[in-house]
């Protein structure tokens, strides 16, 4: 008996050992299994090579500023008699804006009135004494030509004569004098109205009744309707510049919205520092929206090719700008296959592409920065 419970044992053992050697050996067979070399696809975004009309722009940022504004002073000092208008409200050039009192300027007036009919009276008064010294200098020659009177006579007479044409002169010139001030406290009278020169609004006033207006800044008049842009462009774009290109710029005081100037003006010489040139452009602000201050951020289109193909700039994995060669991906049997490309005219997202690939063929646009030339791609979506 205790021999079969001896046997029973060691068979149960036995069982047990095959059982586990059984286990064991597919663990074993799959880590002695050869590892794939083959690599998952890359998955990518891909855009199709199309032809469509095509800009080259240059970026730029500037500050609009009103074409016409003026700050008004007092030609001539005095206490503000009345102000007309208040801020904000559009005038007209020739309104009245406000008025000085007037006794100063009216007293100057009257004064210089009184002086010119004085000096008048004068050179009447020295014109009379002329032509009689004058007639009494040709009578004494007559005297001298028939022996009743000396050469001395008639050399007094010709000295009397000469006085009286200086006195005459004289009182001309204080006359002349005389009628410049009058004219200048005339217009000095008409000075204490104080009118608006241009059309605009009237975003400013620095007076009240009661003030002494002095050389201060009255008021500022800014006219909207036309605006200037000052930008500056990057020299390499000069050869492009030239009045009338669109410069299309956008604004955060108006998302969405997209505004039209024209170049007017481009400044001869290049800044030597960052080798930039500056350009004026205008913009036609009818009806007002835009206002003087406003920061933009927009593009000069400085040229346009019809028919080209083109792709996304992101497409490029490298662009030299010097050569204007690049680099990308194209997309053929899920395979990448490497290009170098020439490119053109660039605007905003997309740049035109002279040579290297073909309209219809699939670029890589995104995901293609760590792939190699012949990697499987997985294509997860596109333009």
């Amino acid at each position: 008996m205790r021999n079969k419970k001896l046997i029973f044992v060691i068979v149960l053992s036995a069982m047990a050992a095959i059982v586990g050697l059984m286990k064991n050996y597919p663990i074993q067979a799959e880590e002695n299994k050869p590892v794939s070399s083959e690599r998952v696809p890359t998955a990518v975004e891909t855009a199709v090579v199309s032809r469509s009309d095509i800009s080259e722009t240059a970026d730029v940022v500037g500050t609009l500023v009103p074409k016409f504004q003026t700050d008004v002073k007092a030609e001539y000092p005095g206490i503000v008699k009345e102000v007309y208008v208040t801020e904000w409200i559009r005038v007209k050039k020739g309104d009245k804006l406000a008025s000085l009192d007037i006794r100063e300027a009216e007293t100057l007036v009257n004064k210089a009135k009184s002086a010119v009919e004085m000096a008048r009276a004068n050179l009447l008064e020295a014109k009379v004494a002329a032509q009689r010294a004058d007639r009494e200098y040709k009578r004494m020659i007559r005297l001298k030509e028939s022996g009743l009177t000396t050469q001395q006579s008639v050399d007094e007479a010709g000295t009397a004569k000469e006085a009286a044409v200086a006195r005459q002169s004289a009182a001309s010139a204080q006359l002349n004098a005389a009628q410049h001030d009058f004219d200048q406290a005339k217009v000095r009278f008409s000075k204490t109205v104080i009118y608006s020169p241009i059309d605009g609004i009237l975003s400013e006033r620095h007076i009240s009744m009661g003030d002494l207006a002095t050389d201060k800044t009255l008021f500022r008049i800014v006219d909207n309707r036309i605006l200037d842009l000052t930008v500056t462009v990057p020299s390499k774009y000069l050869r492009f510049l030239k009045p009338g290109l669109e410069l299309r710029f956008r604004t955060d005081a108006f998302p969405g919205q997209t505004f039209i100037g024209k170049v007017k003006y481009i400044n001869p010489s290049v800044n030597e520092t960052d080798r930039s040139v500056k350009v004026v452009a205008e913009v036609a602000n009818d009806p007002e929206v835009l206002k003087g201050g406003l920061f933009i951020e927009g593009h000069i289109v400085i040229g346009e090719r019809k028919g080209v193909l083109k792709v996304p700039r992101n497409a490029l994995i490298t662009l030299d700008v010097n050569t204007q060669k690049g680099e990308l991906f194209v997309v053929e049997n899920n395979l990448a296959k490497h290009r170098i490309v020439s490119v053109g005219m660039t605007t905003g997202e997309m740049i035109e592409v002279v040579s290297g690939v073909s309209e219809g063929e699939q670029v890589i646009c995104r995901g293609g920065f760590n792939i190699k030339d012949g990697d499987k791609v997985k294509i997860n979506g596109g333009k």
